[in-house]
């Protein structure tokens, strides 16, 4: 299940506003439930896990988008200095201010390209309200 409180935003409308009730789940966490999903010990995976985002950073610092089956793709996205320039002449890699990586998660497409299914969003997701308050959530 997932939880979400009502919110007043800067539209002047409400709207639901997905809250996390807990601590956030750990890379102890991940390997130890991908163990028991799997032949692997948690520390082979626990491993893994941690090996992932250098990984993932060396790929994409190589030109590659990289996709994950079951996850989804990453990649590289980058911003230059001010709105642009004129002529391609002009642009220059020194120009770059800002590098993010973007993901999308791994989704399927049914009848008319129409997306039925996205991996990580579990099929059975149920939303609970939980009470407004302005305590920051744990």
């Amino acid at each position: 299940m997932a939880f979400f409180k009502k919110k007043k935003l800067s539209d002047g409308k409400w709207h639901a506003v997905a809250v996390n009730l807990q601590k956030p789940a750990t890379i102890d966490d991940v390997a130890d439930i991908l163990a028991q999903r799997s032949t692997v010990s948690p520390g082979d995976v626990y491993a893994v896990l941690v090996q992932l985002g250098g990984v993932l950073g060396e790929l994409m610092a190589a030109g590659r988008s990289v996709k994950l089956k079951g996850v989804g793709t990453f990649y590289l996205k980058c911003q230059t200095k001010k709105k642009g320039t004129d002529t391609p002449e002009e642009l220059k890699a020194d120009m770059i201010t800002d590098v993010r990586v973007r993901f999308i998660p791994e989704y399927r497409r049914g009848l008319h390209n129409k997306i039925t299914e996205r991996t990580l969003i579990d099929k059975d997701l149920e939303w609970i309200e939980v009470a407004d308050s302005d305590e920051p959530l744990p």
